[in-house]
């Protein structure tokens, strides 16, 4: 029996199961003997199990569809990234009827649970779902999801398939990186410049996520098949670590730091005169902003959320920008540490902490959100290093960090270049 406690974001949803588990047991049997022993239940720890029993049997006592939906998706929320769950006491009989449900919503998160609790048949639904190019798209990529996520053999060999399909080729772009497969970067690398700007920077993200991968991606690099300044600099650095001796071939021509920081600063200040900064383009800083800062942080409600929120941040300041761009990793708060996590299985992860609890961590990475079980990490560091590396104000031509700054000073948002 699983004795392992709750994780923490599923305690919302078992409570919220338990307390009208409560009411309906009660009006049930509507005895004080029998609501006080479920008050006491309720107010003592439990493990997974006997949570997952309970709500069961409360799910089976409710008729109300929207209220079965809100317990359902608390109990998926709660067992997210976990697999080969054993089924609670009675699932099967309640899954039976509510599969069955006029509400669609409560039929597929009834799917996505018996999957987590290893029914073949609810397995096939979703392979089903993936390969029907006619089903609607949150419901394939919800399938895809939960495939990946109980490691699906079947649906490996479906995704050089789906790759060749816009509507869910992000996905299955990415689904390469849960889902070892030694063929990946030739598939991958072979329609690399067949796709856009979201397509070749998902296949770069995955492919720098295993070793293998990640060597054959350098290589690509050195051939100029992917062209170096496509691989933005949160990659770089993650490359860097892993093959020092294949980044230097491949990134040979590629700007690096001087160690004088001051010296650096003294350069572009003098560059980013005010003069400079009058006649400069915000439309076209936005740009470059999209292309190299947006991955990692949100401005103006557009980014991600590896790096600190920019909107709200002293932009004004030349001092600010430089100093941050520069020395990046000079006052890193631990929240926006990286963190890098490498699985049992060879999969390599970074990112920045958005949630951890007694059986997993889910990490902010550009684009997506990773949550890893604990007990299948191998390796887990915290560097003192930021994501964003030294030196990605060189990689620019000084017309680009002049429009950059101009931008980046901007107090609203500015149009694209049209």
């Amino acid at each position: 029996m699983n004795t392992k406690k709750l994780p923490i974001c599923a305690l919302g949803g078992m409570l919220f199961g338990l307390f009208l588990y409560s009411n309906a047991f009660a009006q049930t049997k509507p005895t004080p003997v029998n609501r006080d022993v479920l008050r006491q239940k309720a107010s003592q720890p439990m493990d997974t199990r006997t949570s997952l029993d309970l709500l069961t049997r409360s799910l089976a006592l409710i008729e109300d569809d929207k209220t079965q939906h809100a317990l359902l998706s608390g109990m998926l929320n709660g067992l997210e990234g976990r697999r080969k769950v054993p089924s609670p006491q009675g699932w099967k009989t309640v899954s039976s009827k509510l599969e069955k449900s006029a509400n669609s919503e409560v039929a597929r998160t009834v799917q996505l649970l018996s999957q987590i609790f290893g029914d073949k048949a609810a397995t096939a639904k979703s392979l089903a779902i993936l390969r029907d190019s006619n089903a609607a798209v949150d419901k394939r990529r919800a399938a895809l999801k939960s495939l990946v996520t109980q490691q699906d053999d079947e649906t490996r060999s479906e995704l050089k398939n789906l790759i060749a399909d816009p509507k869910i080729r992000l996905d299955a772009i990415r689904a390469y990186s849960a889902l070892k497969d030694d063929q990946a970067p030739a598939i991958l690398l072979k329609r690399y410049k067949e796709f856009d700007f979201s397509g070749k920077r998902a296949i770069i993200e995955t492919l720098a996520t295993r070793n293998n991968y990640s060597l054959a991606l350098l290589k690509a690099v050195g051939a100029k098949t992917v062209p170096h300044e496509d691989v933005p600099a949160y990659i770089a650095r993650a490359l860097q670590k892993q093959h020092s001796k294949a980044y230097k071939s491949a990134f040979a021509d590629f700007a690096t730091l001087s160690t004088d920081k001051e010296a650096v600063i003294a350069k572009y200040e003098k560059l980013l005169t005010p003069r400079a900064l009058a006649t400069a383009n915000a439309s076209q800083g936005r740009v470059v902003f999209q292309r190299t800062c947006t991955p990692c942080h949100t401005l103006y409600g557009e980014g991600g959320k590896i790096g600190p929120e920019l909107t709200g941040s002293n932009r004004a300041n030349l001092d600010y920008i430089l100093l941050n761009m520069i020395d990046p990793s000079g006052d890193i708060p631990d929240a926006y540490k990286l963190v890098s996590i490498t699985t049992k299985d060879g999969q390599l992860l970074a990112g920045t902490i958005a949630a951890e609890d007694d059986q997993r961590i889910v990490l902010n990475m550009v684009g997506i959100s990773s949550t890893v079980l604990k007990k299948d990490i191998k390796n887990r560091e915290t560097s003192p290093l930021s994501m964003m590396p030294e030196g990605l104000i060189q990689t620019m031509k000084d017309e680009e960090v002049i429009n950059l700054v101009k931008y980046l000073q901007s107090t609203q948002q500015v149009d694209l270049p049209k």
